[in-house]
C-alpha cells in the first residue's frame, strides 16, 4: 500500500568523517515488512548531527551517512506487517529509529538502552532527506492538527528534555536550574518546566538569551559570561538561598558539568543530558556526600515519553523557537552551530 513515490530524492550526505556534507540525489528506499516510509517535510537540526559529521563521539557512524533525527512528515508507504499506521498519517522519525523489542531493556520500556537500537542519522540514515525509513513500532504518532514544521524540534530536543525533567523528580513549585537554557534543548526545557509548574533559573550568556528565556517562562537568569560567582548567583536565585532542587545540564561545554554539584541544594538531583565531546563529570566528594545529592544521566525518552511530550505540544503548551532554512543550506547551519551563534533551533525544509 503506497502513494506515488519517486525513485530519487535530494539529501545531505556525510561522505567522510569531518565533512563537508554533500547535497546530492540518492535513491529512495522501500520499507521492509515492519517499517514505514515517511515523506519528510521538515527536520530539526540537533547538535548531535554535528557530532555525527565530526565523528567525535566514541560511537562509529555508518558512512556514507544521511544525518538528522527530528523529522516530521507524511507516511507514504507501510510494510506488509504494519497494521496500525496508514498512508497519509503524520509521522515522526526520532533518534531511536528502532530496537529489538525483546531484550530486558525493551521489555521494561527502556528501549533507548537496547544494545541493538538503531540510531537515526548515526547508525542508520536519518531525516536530512526527503524520504526516510523508520521502524513502525518507534515512529512518532503525530496528531493531524499539529504543524509539522513547528513540531519537528520536539521529536528529539523536546522529548529529551521532558525525559530529563521527569528523571530529576522535581515537583510543581520546586526550582530547576537549566544550564544552556538559550539553546535548542534549553529553550524547550524552559517551556516543559513551566508547564510542569517549576520555578526556572536559566543559565546562559548574553542579552538575547536572557530575553528569550524570560519569554519562555524562566523567572531568573544567570549570565555565566559576566557573573563573578556562578555558584553564589544560582543559589541566590532560589527563595531560601539553598540552591535549586534539580539541575538540567544541556550545555555543550564541559565546565558547567563541574559546577552543578556545588549549587544544587541538599537532596537535589543533577541530570546530565548534553554530551560535550570528551567531557567528564566531576563533583566534590565531601559536598556530594554531606548534601546527599544525586548525579545521574538521562538519555532520550521511550515511546511513552515521546507520546507525552508530543501531547504537551498538541495542547499548545510548547512552542519551539526556531528559524527555517532550506535543506540545501544545512552546511551553513553547522557552521553557525560550531561558532555558537544559534539561539533556539534551526529547522530545514526538505523541499528547498
Amino acid at each position: 500500500m503506497s502513494a506515488a513515490i519517486p525513485k530519487e530524492q535530494w539529501a545531505q550526505v556525510v561522505i567522510k568523517t569531518g565533512g563537508p556534507i554533500e547535497y546530492k540525489k540518492i535513491p529512495v528506499q522501500q520499507p521492509g515488512p515492519d517499517e514505514v516510509l515517511i515523506n519528510i517535510k521538515y527536520s530539526g537540526v540537533c547538535h548531535t548531527d554535528l557530532h555525527a559529521v565530526n565523528g567525535d563521539w566514541p560511537l562509529p557512524t555508518k558512512l556514507p551517512l544521511v544525518g538528522g533525527h527530528e523529522g516530521a512528515g507524511v507516511v507514504v508507504a507501510v510494510g506488509d506487517n504494519v497494521y496500525d499506521i496508514k498512508v497519509g498519517d503524520y509521522g515522526g522519525v526520532k533518534w531511536i529509529n528502532g530496537s529489538c523489542l525483546s531484550c530486558d531493556f525493551c521489555q521494561q520500556s527502556d528501549e533507548p538502552l537496547c544494545a541493538n537500537a538503531l540510531l537515526s542519522g548515526y547508525t542508520v540514515d536519518g531525516t536530512f532527506q526527503q524520504y526516510c525509513i523508520a521502524k513502525a513500532a518507534h515512529m512518532a504518532r503525530i496528531p493531524k492538527e499539529c504543524d509539522l514544521e513547528a513540531i519537528a524540534p520536539v521529536l528529539c530536543a523536546g522529548i529529551t528534555v521532558y525525559k530529563g525533567l521527569k528523571e530529576s523528580g522535581a515537583r510543581p513549585g520546586q526550582s530547576v536550574a537549566i544550564v544552556g537554557a538559550g539553546g535548542g534543548l534549553g529553550s524547550l526545557a524552559c517551556q516543559y518546566a513551566k508547564a510542569m509548574g517549576l520555578d526556572i533559573i536559566a543559565i546562559d550568556a548574553g542579552d538575547e538569551k536572557r530575553e528569550m528565556t524570560k519569554q519562555l517562562g524562566a523567572q531568573h537568569f544567570v549570565d555565566f559570561s559576566t557573573s563573578k560567582n556562578v555558584v553564589s548567583d544560582v543559589k541566590a536565585a532560589t527563595v531560601d538561598g539553598l540552591g535549586p532542587h534539580a539541575v538540567i545540564l544541556v550545555a555543550v561545554n564541559e565546565k558547567p558539568f563541574q559546577q552543578a554539584a556545588e549549587y544544587v541544594r541538599p537532596r537535589g538531583t543533577v541530570v546530565a543530558i548534553g554530551l560535550p565531546a570528551g567531557a567528564y563529570l566531576r563533583a566534590p566528594v565531601f559536598e556530594s556526600v554531606i548534601k546527599m545529592i544525586t548525579i545521574k544521566g538521562s538519555y532520550v525518552g521511550n515511546r511513552k515519553d515521546s507520546a507525552e511530550a508530543i501531547e504537551f505540544f498538541r495542547r499548545g503548551l510548547i512552542k519551539a523557537p526556531y528559524k527555517t532554512c532550506g535543506l540545501s543550506e544545512l552546511q551553513n547551519v553547522y557552521k553557525m552551530m560550531q561558532e555558537g551563534k544559534i539561539a533556539g533551533r534551526y529547522v530545514v525544509d526538505t523541499s528547498k
